[in-house]
């Protein structure tokens, strides 16, 4: 495991759009929560049993905390084969014939718009970090309420983040292969999806594209 996150880091390319960005600030709740959740996940605990809420904490605060970890991880990840996606390789978001994502952000992007992934995935992980870093969305004060909509904001942040397992899975498997990083993006995909399962934040059907290679690596 030790040796597969430093193959990661040691081919992580150097472009910094893709480094992880998003740090609790030490002696928070949420530092709490991350440093918790993270020396569990690095005991060899059963990943199903890793995002299991702990005893007298808030729902909330452990998904926030994990869809925080999940974007910086994520964003490691696909920094590991950003120079094979390229608009000449992957002129869409997809993963496999069967399955394309359009890019729809409300702003920018007002109707569901094709792009290569490249540029959908740089647009995804901008968009999240936007997310993430709105305290009026993600709050970091001891107290402060989340707003009503949280939970639906936090599906759709971990629906888009899915989307980039699909295709780093599906069109750049060979390269996670070649560095020998199999192993370790196996455990972060375990580790995702059983967490999206134990609190249904992403539906089913969004699921589909990876159910094969789920059922075989998620006992």
């Amino acid at each position: 495991m030790a040796a597969a996150r430093q193959a990661l880091e040691q081919f992580f390319t150097k472009d910094k759009t893709f480094r992880p960005k998003k740090r609790f600030e030490s002696g928070t709740l949420k530092y709490n929560l991350h440093k918790q959740a993270n020396a569990s996940l690095n005991s060899g605990i059963d990943l199903k049993e890793v995002v299991k809420l702990p005893p007298g904490e808030d729902v909330n605060d452990w998904v926030a905390v994990h869809v925080v970890d999940f974007f910086n991880r994520i964003n490691l990840l696909y920094g590991t084969i950003f120079e094979h996606c390229t608009e000449q390789t992957c002129p869409t978001m997809s993963g496999g014939p069967k399955y394309e994502y359009h890019w729809c952000d409300g702003v920018n992007y007002k109707k569901p718009t094709a792009l290569p992934a490249p540029q959908y995935i740089t647009l995804l992980m901008e968009w999240v970090e936007a997310q993430i870093n709105d305290e009026n969305l993600f709050p970091v004060q001891v107290g402060k309420p989340f707003p009503r909509n949280y939970l639906s904001i936090a599906k759709k942040i971990l629906k888009r983040l899915f989307r980039v397992f699909v295709h780093v899975y599906i069109h750049h498997f060979d390269k996670l292969l070649a560095i020998g990083a199999e192993a370790h993006v196996n455990t972060c995909y375990k580790h995702f999806y059983y967490f999206v399962s134990e609190y249904n934040l992403i539906d089913k059907k969004e699921l589909e594209p990876l159910r094969e290679m789920t059922e075989r690596i998620c006992h």
